[in-house]
């Protein structure tokens, strides 16, 4: 017994010492002792082209001397989002799309991969525009049309996410060509169902780690941006119709420790508290013997201008009386809208 025991406390002993013990030095944290230095010069005439900065800087545009001090704030917390795949059918007014939070280069092979899976042929994929087309598929239910889907694969409105939106069209089987794609679906049941399983495939769908190099940029820039540094205020620009601006800034507005008090839509005025999202909830004990406290009237401390213009919606955030703020104040609160924005 007492040889088993020695022999169970030496193994401990080298299971603390660890690579120390072998005579290996630990070098997990040298990294925290490294230093800049300087960088390889090639001489002339000799090939540079394997020799280059692993992390480049990008050059600044725009830059501008600041005329007050600023703070660089701290990083806003990160969404839950960010670490879960999350997949949902959205609608707005007569459109309906499959929003997921992933990048579009990501989602493309998807979809791709789910139509062939299915059996649905592929007509036309362009992966520059986001659109894919099927061939002509003939349902049991409906033995007298063929059917095609077109699917619109564009960014989202949020970080890192796409919408996917489909078009349905039918023709009797007896015509030659489909005639070209209508403004709306044909059949607005199809177009659902289309999209339900999309959703569902891609909801149940999370080994994948595929990206297509040809999806990069699909759809173009992204529909929402920041815009800062110009002689005007810094404001949000969105990509989309007013109404479709109107329903997501409301969105954004009653979220993140906003808090919607009033709003006039014909003027573009959205009257906002904002309270940051600091106190913990009150535990059960506290909340049976605590009391309830006393429930706060809003009072609008903020306000949200939306504006037309011809190309985008811009979107800017006032104090209480409508007058500008400071850019450090406003770039981080308008940074929280956005971040909320769906």
């Amino acid at each position: 017994m007492k040889a088993i025991k020695g022999f169970v406390i030496a193994l401990l002993c080298i299971s603390l010492a660890g690579c120390g013990w072998l005579g290996l030095r630990d070098r997990s944290n040298d990294y925290l002792l490294s230093e800049e230095v300087e960088p390889i010069i090639i001489p002339d005439g000799m090939d540079k082209s394997n020799i280059g900065q692993i992390y480049p800087i990008p050059p600044i545009s725009g830059l501008e001397k600041l005329t007050y001090d600023y703070e660089v704030p701290r990083p806003q917390p990160a969404s839950i989002n960010n670490f879960e795949q999350v997949v949902k059918i959205q609608s707005f007014e007569d459109r309906r799309w499959v929003l997921i939070n992933l990048a579009p280069s990501e989602v493309w092979p998807r979809v791709r991969n789910i139509l062939s899976r299915n059996g649905i042929p592929t007509a036309i994929a362009d992966g520059t525009s986001g659109i894919i087309e099927t061939a002509g598929i003939n349902f049991k239910s409906d033995e007298d049309h063929s059917h095609r889907f077109r699917f619109i694969i564009e960014p989202g409105v949020q970080f890192n996410s796409t919408e996917i939106s489909a078009l349905h069209q039918q023709s009797p089987l007896s015509a030659e060509d489909m005639v070209s794609w209508p403004a709306l679906s044909d059949n607005d049941n199809r177009e659902e169902d289309m999209l339900e399983m999309l959703a569902n495939d891609l909801a149940s769908t999370t080994n994948y780690s595929q990206v297509s190099l040809l999806a990069q940029k699909i759809g173009g820039d992204a529909k929402v941006a920041i815009s800062s540094g110009d002689a005007e205020e810094a404001y949000i620009s969105i990509a989309l119709n007013y109404d479709r601006c109107w329903a997501s800034v409301n969105y954004s507005a009653s979220r993140g420790g906003f808090s919607i008090v009033d709003k006039n839509r014909t003027e573009g005025l959205i009257y906002v508290n904002y309270t940051p999202e600091l106190e913990e909830e009150a535990g059960f004990f506290k909340r049976l013997f605590g009391g309830r406290k006393k429930q706060k009237i809003l009072e609008s401390n903020y306000r949200i201008l939306i504006e037309r213009t011809k190309d985008y919606v811009k979107v800017k955030l006032r104090d209480h009386n409508g007058e500008q703020l400071v850019d450090s104040e406003s770039l981080r609160l308008l940074g929280l809208l956005r971040s909320n924005l769906s």
